[in-house]
């Protein structure tokens, strides 16, 4: 979404958050920006081996023809979180239920209840995905989140939400598999090694 300038009755009158999210995107063509708790962060650009990480990410769930009729695999699509009145993330990949188009909120962004998975490849903002949205995802009640952990060479897979984060944490290692639970629509399992060879930089 574009977004417009917004023209105040008072030239004191403060931006609201979306407002300011809206404004740096427009400036920072390429980056994610979102509110998350009622703070708005920027996430430069990723880099080649993040894109990727992500699109070899892609391959097991379309394989399992989880983009059809039921459910949608979607890169960078807004989610509206309940953690605040302006609250969204933008995950890097996405499960969501194929009339996701139906239940838009607001800013170009979706309920929650429509989604079955979000995933996120950390860059450098790498905390953000392993601490921050671990809550806000939970919030949201995502049935799961997968984190693809470039730093530490790992993926984690939490499921089952609670109001402050997930019951349930499993971590995978290069040689393992990372099975998803069949809730997201198909059985399907992430190669931890292929994932984490394909996000690494070249040296």
């Amino acid at each position: 979404m574009s977004a417009a300038a917004v023209e105040h009755p008072c030239d004191d009158e403060p931006e609201t958050l979306l407002e300011t999210a809206n404004r740096l995107m427009e400036q920072l063509p390429g980056h994610r920006v979102e509110i998350i708790g009622g703070l708005v962060t920027v996430a430069p650009p990723p880099d080649g081996p993040h894109a990727k990480a992500l699109t070899t990410l892609m391959v097991p769930f379309l394989s399992a023809g989880l983009h059809g009729e039921e459910s949608n695999v979607l890169q960078g699509i807004g989610l509206w979180l309940p953690s605040g009145p302006e609250d969204y993330v933008i995950p890097d990949l996405a499960i969501v239920d194929a009339d996701f188009d139906e239940h838009l909120i607001e800013n170009n962004c979706y309920n929650p209840a429509c989604f079955r998975l979000v995933l996120e490849v950390t860059s450098g903002n790498y905390q953000t995905d392993l601490r921050h949205k671990v809550a806000a995802y939970a919030q949201a009640k995502i049935p799961v989140y997968v984190i693809v952990d470039r730093k530490h060479g790992r993926v984690h897979v939490l499921t089952d939400p609670l109001p402050a984060g997930y019951d349930r944490h499993e971590v995978y290692a290069p040689g393992q598999k990372a099975p998803l639970p069949t809730s997201i629509g198909a059985e399907v399992s992430l190669d931890v090694e292929e994932l984490v060879r394909a996000g690494s930089p070249k040296r």
